[in-house]
């Protein structure tokens, strides 16, 4: 295992210039023989993430046909950097690589700025070739020096404490009294399960028809149960017995992420929100997790960077670059684009039904 570095010196690390003792590597992409070494590599760095992992790679490729490209720089037989890329082709945005799609995380992972600059260089290519109007890097740190950082997003995460009674006193008063009162005064109750995905993804089709956003297909979320089997715990919160709140959060390393949320529509009335993040919490500290990871908000969606901060976690900002080839125009697929107001104002309104079966097909075309 490498040495941990902290943020600033990983930045550091990234953005020095190579010496010359460092050899050039060989940019190749993964083939069936890599899974492992891949998995290995990104598990080993110290900004690997989930995203980064064959897993992901696999469950976006099976839910959504985008084609991968991932990368891979090698000196000799060592894996010195990985970048993996997914084509999308967006009928609403054209032809883009993102690393990594329906992800807040991703970008190149190297020992080194040369090969950082290798895998760049090729990824730069691969896009002219394949006629794309932006190349996205989703790092939590920036690793292409010649390219800004977007304002966009922010990261939330916090120390969980050592032991489990703990939790309650670790979360901010105010936090503190919602969670207890979904606990004590509603009585709500929460089962964690894998049968419970079902039920967990009704209520997030339902919140996001009410937040007027597309929701992923059921599909995507059965094949990352399937490829991150042991570690993804799927959680349902009911009151007298109807579902109130789900969550589906994923485990890597030391840290506990919590992904997808739904919630029925009188779920606030019971602060079932923060009872279900509070659950998560204790098991996690439980079972020995370190690490709190609540995601990433943009900075202009007052009411999830609020939520965050109000349990006590402070924004820390995602280093998200974007390399646009030349003669092209990026793409804008954020919420606040007002080509798609009128589309958000009226999705509120249509049938359930009709927002499931339309935004799995939408959701093709706006990679997260």
């Amino acid at each position: 295992m490498p040495k941990t570095l902290n943020q600033n010196e990983r930045a550091e690390r990234l953005i020095t210039p190579p010496g010359p003792d460092i050899r050039p590597c060989g940019i190749s992409l993964a083939e069936t023989g890599d899974l492992g070494s891949w998995d290995a590599y990104v598990l080993s760095h110290d900004d690997g993430t989930i995203f980064h992992s064959m897993g992901w790679r696999d469950a976006v490729a099976n839910s959504f046909g985008h084609r991968p490209y991932y990368l891979i720089a090698r000196r000799g037989s060592d894996i010195v950097g990985v970048l993996p890329l997914f084509l999308v082709k967006s009928c609403l945005a054209g032809r883009m690589l993102v690393s990594v799609p329906y992800a807040v995380g991703g970008g190149i992972l190297t020992d080194d700025r040369r090969a950082s600059i290798a895998l760049f260089d090729y990824a730069k290519d691969l896009a002219d070739r394949e006629r794309c109007r932006s190349l996205d890097l989703r790092s939590e740190n920036a690793s292409v020096s010649e390219l800004p950082i977007i304002e966009k997003y922010v990261g939330f995460e916090r120390e969980l404490p050592v032991l489990a009674e703990e939790v309650f006193g670790w979360l901010p008063r105010k936090a503190r009294a919602a969670a207890r009162n979904g606990r004590d005064k509603y009585d709500l109750s929460n089962s964690f399960g894998d049968e419970h995905l079902h039920d967990v993804w009704l209520l997030y089709v339902r919140g996001m028809k009410r937040l007027a956003s597309i929701a992923y297909p059921q599909k995507f979320f059965r094949e990352l149960l399937t490829a991150f089997q042991g570690k993804c715990w799927v959680s349902l919160v009911s009151k007298d017995g109807q579902p109130v709140a789900g969550l589906v959060s994923f485990l890597f390393r030391d840290r506990v992420m919590p992904y997808f949320i739904g919630t029925s529509d009188d779920a606030s009335r019971y602060s079932a929100a923060n009872f279900i993040y509070f659950s998560l919490m204790e098991r996690a500290v439980q079972e020995c997790y370190r690490v709190f990871d609540f995601g990433r908000s943009r900075v202009d969606n007052t009411g999830s960077y609020n939520f965050k901060r109000f349990n006590g976690f402070e924004p820390r900002r995602l280093q998200y670059q974007t390399y646009i080839p030349h003669g092209q125009k990026a793409p804008d697929l954020s919420p606040t684009n007002p080509t798609f107001g009128l589309a958000r104002r009226a999705w509120r309104y249509l049938p359930l039904g009709v927002t499931r079966v339309v935004g799995g097909y939408v959701s093709k075309h706006v990679p997260g």
